[in-house]
């Protein structure tokens, strides 16, 4: 009797190393030093001059933590042209100033004062760009990119981050010269944007881009990849802290799999936390030893399937991260109530694979997959991030 409970006990010791292992993995990762800074992108104005093109643009460093200051020694502007063609005539300037309340402490120069940001406070900052042309070039987007320091608790943090400012936008697509792909119960039509950026929002481009399109009965389809970057959940590989847990597991994933890097197994950790991950992993080796794929993305959750890593997105976007957007039901409810069309947030690839993440309304699963199946908007850069899809009455599907 004795042996036998001694027995009992040492299995649930051995049951609970693990367990203990898992929390403190868990807590480790939610106490780990991080700045609460954030950057958020306010209004934008451009004013041209003669060959000059004037930029402005307001941010703000918001710091949402109730105690915690935080330093920002540092804040580094630098913009890079997009078009498709050279721009070998085109000179920008930039210049950067911190907004600051004492007269005193102001300066008319571009150089950059330590700034301290303190908890439940915001800093705004002020961009200013000059574009001097030679010719008249035609330049899509100003993607801004931003260098700052974070000091606090945390230690010296560099982070980089990103902002799209188009400047021009494609012409729109009239009834009459749409080019439609067409069905026998079904005709899809791919919609050219601007390129899109989190200063944009799905209602104006759906507005912009097809309003004058929609007919009763048309479905919206928009790609998950444009509406997470519209969200800004994008960023770049410096922003994320490596774990040795992500280097180690991102060895046993597929090297096309945007897991298959350690910044790219780090993402999803940072989502879900190291401990879903761990089970997920485990689980999913053993049911794959077993014959049965696809187990540790179900358990995962629907963000291990969604983030692309580098080179998965068009550029400037090719250089980020992308995650999967939030609220995609949600997205979807609203813009189907203000526009009276059917919307549906989709994954597609050039494989056939149509992932539907959310949908409003009910309508015929089965067209809207047939209709998708081609890939009509593509994976490369067309810039077709929508996609009308308008049933034929008299299909029998």
């Amino acid at each position: 009797m004795l042996h036998h409970l001694t027995n009992l006990l040492m299995s649930k010791e051995i049951l609970l190393i693990p367990i203990l292992i898992l929390i403190f993995l868990e807590v480790k990762h939610r106490i780990r030093p991080i700045s609460p800074l954030k950057l958020h992108f306010h209004s934008w104005k451009l004013t041209r001059i003669n060959r000059d093109l004037i930029i402005r643009g307001l941010l703000e460093i918001a710091n949402p933590h109730k105690y915690m200051e935080v330093m920002v020694p540092e804040f580094k502007i630098s913009p890079t042209l997009l078009s498709n063609n050279k721009l070998d005539g085109i000179r920008v300037r930039s210049n950067v100033v911190l907004n600051e309340t004492s007269k005193d402490t102001h300066r008319k120069d571009s150089y950059w004062t330590n700034n301290i940001v303190k908890g439940h406070k915001a800093a705004q900052v002020e961009l200013e760009m000059t574009m001097t042309t030679i010719n008249n070039y035609n330049i899509s987007s100003l993607w801004i990119e931003i260098y700052w320091v974070n000091y606090g608790p945390f230690g010296y943090l560099c982070r980089r981050e990103g902002v799209l400012l188009p400047l021009s936008h494609p012409p729109l697509t009239l009834s009459k010269q749409a080019y439609w792909h067409k069905d026998e119960n079904f005709q899809t039509l791919p919609v050219h944007t601007h390129l899109l950026g989190p200063l944009d929002d799905p209602s104006s481009v759906i507005q912009y881009y097809a309003g004058h399109l929609l007919e009763p009965g048309d479905i919206i389809a928009i790609g998950e990849t444009p509406l997470a970057i519209m969200q800004g959940r994008f960023h770049h590989p410096t922003m994320v802290q490596v774990s040795g847990m992500a280097r180690t597991l991102c060895r046993f994933f597929h090297p096309t799999s945007s897991l298959a890097t350690a910044v790219g197994l780090q993402t999803l950790i940072d989502i879900v936390g190291p401990s879903r991950v761990i089970l997920a992993w485990i689980l999913g080796i053993t049911a794959k030893i077993l014959g049965i794929r696809g187990v540790f993305y179900r358990l995962a959750g629907n963000q291990a399937r969604l983030i692309d890593d580098l080179t998965g997105t068009t550029p400037p976007y090719d250089q980020t991260l992308v995650l999967g957007p939030r609220h995609s039901q949600r997205i979807c409810d609203q813009l189907s109530r203000e526009f009276n069309i059917s919307i549906a947030v989709v994954d597609v690839n050039d494989l056939g694979k149509v992932k539907i993440l959310a949908q409003s309304r009910l309508f015929n699963d089965t067209i809207l997959r047939r209709a998708l199946k081609s890939n009509p908007a593509g994976n490369a850069n067309e810039q077709t991030p929508l996609v009308l899809i308008r049933p034929i009455l008299n299909c029998n599907s």
